[in-house]
């Protein structure tokens, strides 16, 4: 496993993060705790140090989740945890719906102290905006209260994770995450989705603050098992890719096609790690989060530095398909949940 300083922060995560949502929520298809703790712990014993985790997840039970399974290594891992959703006056909404934010010093002290409860800890190190907006970034109010509680030991360093959906809003928010707040921010970017990540990631890069990516393999597209005849369980959130036949086309029909000119760069690696080399190309990028429900995608992901490395004129050739749209007449849909 590698590891990597999480720029302006003195953190170092493993290249290959464990978001938790996908274990600790129903949303991936994983409905067993005790399968999802295992894979907690099988990731941790594989190298993995850096566990991303939210209040919003499953009410707060992803953050019990974690400490259940990874409470007695507590001082080896990298905890990070998000906040902004009232996740105490508001009940989950269907359909993953996004709760009110409350972004007031008072509601960030009273999240914080319900998530170090959870997670059975003194401090997180790595705490997070959760999809906050341009007003949230820009409340001085909000951030001098975030360094109060760094200056009280209670977490170690912070930043933004940028969301629900990937839009065109999120590369001001970004912007104003790493040029004026000089933080580190999480975004959604993949080979196949970079719209925010071209524009961020050079930037990031000159100012010396870190980038985490989640969602590298475009929710499934660059994990290698889907074709056509995919179907989700219910509940599953990529169900609402599929609602209709524009979604369809634009996700699966076309993504699949982008996949199948990536064949070439699969020797001496998987789809999937193909997608994990690009993520982590930048120097800029401390962690990848991959989207792990199984001991499949687990085992290989965190093989990762068993795979050929991704050479230069390997990464300029995809990024010319990807200039050129693969040769395809219309786009992904540009919108991740969450």
């Amino acid at each position: 496993m590698e590891y990597r300083k999480l720029l302006g922060t003195d953190l170092t995560l493993s290249a290959v993060g464990f978001g938790v949502w996908t274990v600790g929520t129903t949303w991936w298809g994983v409905k067993d705790e005790k399968m999802g703790k295992r894979l907690l712990r099988q990731a941790f014993e594989r190298g993995v140090t850096f566990f991303d985790n939210g209040d919003t997840y499953a009410s707060g039970r992803a953050e019990e989740m974690q400490r259940e399974a990874l409470g007695d290594v507590r001082d080896q891992v990298v905890v990070a945890s998000k906040f902004g959703y009232d996740i105490y006056n508001n009940p989950e909404r269907p359909g993953q719906q996004e709760r009110p934010h409350d972004w007031t010093p008072t509601y960030l002290r009273r999240a914080l102290e319900g998530s170090l409860k959870r997670l059975g800890t003194d401090r997180i190190d790595y705490y997070q905006l959760h999809n906050p907006r341009l007003d949230a970034i820009g409340n001085d109010e909000l951030f001098a209260e975030l360094e109060a509680l760094k200056a009280e030991g209670l977490i170690r360093a912070y930043g933004t994770a940028l969301g629900p959906a990937l839009n065109e809003r999120q590369i001001e928010e970004g912007m104003a995450s790493v040029r004026e707040r000089r933080v580190p921010t999480q975004i959604i970017y993949s080979l196949l989705e970079q719209l925010l990540g071209e524009q961020l990631l050079p930037v990031a890069e000159r100012q010396g603050v870190g980038v985490l990516a989640r969602v590298p393999h475009a929710s499934g597209l660059l994990e290698g098992y889907m074709d056509l005849n995919t179907t989700f369980e219910p509940g599953d959130h990529r169900n609402w890719r599929l609602t209709t036949n524009e979604k369809r086309k634009a996700w699966m029909e076309d993504g699949l096609k982008k996949v199948a000119l990536l064949q070439p760069f699969l020797q001496g690696r998987s789809i999937g790690q193909l997608a994990l080399q690009f993520a982590l190309h930048s120097p800029a990028m401390a962690s990848v989060i991959p989207n792990i429900y199984d001991e499949a995608g687990l085992k290989t992901y965190t093989s990762l530095d068993d795979a050929r490395a991704l050479s230069q004129d390997e990464y300029a050739q995809i990024q010319a398909l990807y200039a050129d749209n693969f040769g395809l007449t219309t786009n992904l849909i540009g919108e991740v949940v969450r």
